[in-house]
């Protein structure tokens, strides 16, 4: 359908779909324009989980299998609450630096006969000439910025502020730290995503945050601060920030953006462009390449551009209901922690799991648990009678036979 696509933004979402739109049809003329210079990105590592990678495998096995195999793996959650620790099995989960993604996307995208151009800052008034222009230029996109009116963008802001940060340590699961302080508790979400890094997620309520002096700490002093308070889960390892030419920390407030709509003309929003949802469910980058599958379907499907925009905000505003009902309890499960926090550690990491519910605000937190226990026992006992069901049919049966032959 689009002959010419600009795709403006050099992240995920941008370079996923010009792969995409280029396997569907190489005679595209397509160009992915980036503001920074090649290699540099924000961010340390990013998760994921099986069901993306096996989106991945389906739409594009080569960039798939590159991915997979430069991901590290866990299986299992560590919850520390002080002194005490709790761990549990789980779904397989992914992690891959930020950059080496990138790199692996850009290169897959050069072999099919993307341009790529860096350090190249499109705006509203140097949009290139193209059949179909993509914003994939984050939360503070330029192009949705000026146009804000039309696609109706509103942002809200988090309680909480939280700082993204690296690591030495190499945590071996997805790891949650807890650590009460004078000021009250701030908490870390720990995950590897390489053989030598790991992400460090650090959030605290505002009054801990300013309690504790971080509100006004330069970054160095600031980590050391981070350092001491979760040295027991670090294990001596130092965390890393990122490096401003000021020396100041990048302590931020998670904003939820939305927009009435996604597309203007022939202007079309993917990624945090269009939608951004609560770190804490790990979704964003999964989130990115979905969009730009179902924008690519889209367009090869319908027959016209229109047609295809619109096919493509519905399908994913339909995809994204669940996830981002679930984003908006689990960011509020941890700005009520003193809710939950002094639970024995098994039931306050059971309703950690939990976090994404609609009902757990309004229900009392012991209540709650023993009911998802109970609950929990009640599906296991379907399971184990949906197994044993064929095999006493088949005793009966061979009984009868048996009974049969005898007579």
């Amino acid at each position: 359908m689009c002959v010419k696509v600009a795709c403006i933004g050099g992240g995920p979402a941008g370079l996923y779909l010009s792969i995409l739109l280029k396997r569907q049809d190489p005679s595209h003329d397509i160009t992915v324009h980036e503001r920074d210079p090649e290699g540099s990105t924000y961010g340390w590592g990013v998760t994921y989980w099986r069901g993306l990678l096996d989106k991945l495998h389906e739409h594009d096995p080569e960039s798939a299998r590159a991915l997979e195999q430069a991901s590290v793996r866990w299986n299992a959650g560590v919850a520390h609450v002080g002194d005490l620790t709790t761990r549990h099995g789980g779904d397989e989960g992914f992690g891959i630096g930020r950059h080496r993604l990138l790199e692996i996307l850009a290169a897959r995208a050069r072999s099919l006969g993307v341009r790529l151009e860096f350090e190249h800052e499109i705006t509203d008034g140097n949009l290139p000439a193209a059949d179909l222009v993509v914003a994939g230029d984050g939360v503070n996109s330029a192009l949705r910025t000026r146009h804000a009116g039309h696609f109706g963008t509103e942002v809200t802001a988090g309680r909480n502020p939280y700082i993204w940060l690296g690591t030495t340590k190499v945590f071996d699961a997805f790891t949650f730290a807890f650590v009460e302080t004078d000021h009250g508790w701030i908490w870390c979400y720990g995950y590897p995503f390489s053989p030598e890094r790991s992400t460090c997620v650090v959030e605290c309520a505002p009054g801990t945050w300013t309690g504790l002096g971080l509100d006004s700490a330069n970054e160095a002093d600031g980590l050391a601060l981070l350092e001491k308070l979760f040295a027991d889960v670090l294990d001596g390892h130092p965390l890393i920030g990122r490096s401003t030419a000021d020396g100041s920390a990048q302590w931020l407030n998670f904003r939820t953006l939305t927009n009435r709509t996604w597309s203007r003309d022939n202007l079309v929003l993917v990624g945090d462009a269009a939608h951004t949802t609560h770190y804490s469910i790990g979704a964003g980058t999964t989130l990115a390449l979905e969009d730009a599958i179902a924008l690519a379907g889209a367009l090869r499907e319908e027959p016209s551009l229109p047609q295809a925009l619109a096919r493509y905000e519905r399908q994913r505003r339909a995809e994204l209901l669940s996830i981002q009902s679930a984003a908006r309890y689990s960011a509020r499960w941890y700005e009520n922690l003193p809710r939950y926090i002094h639970l024995p550690p098994q039931q306050m990491f059971a309703l950690l799991g939990q976090r994404h519910s609609p009902l757990l605000p309004y229900v009392p937190p012991q209540l709650y648990y023993r009911i998802d226990r109970a609950a929990g026992r009640l599906e296991a006992l379907r399971r184990f009678k949906r197994w044993l069901g064929p095999k006493v049919a088949r005793t009966v049966h061979a009984r009868e036979l048996a009974s049969r032959k005898e007579g």
